[in-house]
């Protein structure tokens, strides 16, 4: 867990040093009809050997945010997860992030014809014949608190590595992945004048 400046900027430091990482948020999960989640309250990412786990907000620090951004924004190092289309666009809509260099395993594996897009549990079973252990009660606890309980914390680590592993196996098989295409986010409106 992210929870200093300094440790900010190591973090930081580490993960732009890859080629690519891991990457995925959690939110508070939303159970009303028409209510609006106010996520992402957690971004993860990862290395071959550890997890960062940076807590959001509405006390997020300027300096903070503008690490964030330096981890997110560039088209490198690659940002790799699973289903990351609500992640990007949350990121935007809450702390106008502009991710950049990211590729969603659950698009970029999909085989021609297959309809679902492909989840970390189904691809860990597919590349290492293993069964991923997620929670579903983990997956819906709230995670706007302000201390994670150690359960959320695996969960939400084990998230951003997993993605990471599965992305190296593909490479190292030689599969080959569609290229990267660049986000589209919407135009800033300007003030009139």
């Amino acid at each position: 867990m992210i929870s200093s400046l300094e440790q900010a900027m190591a973090a930081r430091d580490a993960l732009l040093a890859c080629a690519a990482i891991g990457f995925d948020t959690e939110s508070k999960p939303t159970f009303t009809k028409g209510e609006v989640s106010t996520g992402p309250h957690l971004i993860q990412f990862a290395t071959s050997e550890h997890a960062y786990l940076f807590q959001i907000g509405s006390h997020t620090a300027d300096a903070m945010l503008a690490i964030l951004k330096a981890i997110l924004e560039p088209a490198a190092p690659l940002k790799i997860g699973f289903g990351l289309s609500d992640d990007v666009k949350r990121l935007f809509a809450k702390l106008e992030i502009r991710c950049g260099g990211i590729i969603d395993l659950s698009v970029a594996l999909r085989e021609p014809g297959q309809k679902n897009d492909l989840g970390a549990k189904t691809a860990v079973a597919k590349f290492f014949g293993q069964t991923l252990q997620k929670s579903k009660k983990i997956s819906v606890t709230n995670w706007a608190l302000p201390h994670l309980n150690e359960k959320q914390i695996l969960y939400a680590a084990d998230d951003a590595q997993v993605a990471l592993r599965v992305y190296l196996h593909v490479k190292a098989i030689g599969m080959k992945l569609p290229p990267v295409k660049p986000i589209k986010f919407p135009k800033p409106v300007l003030p009139a004048a």
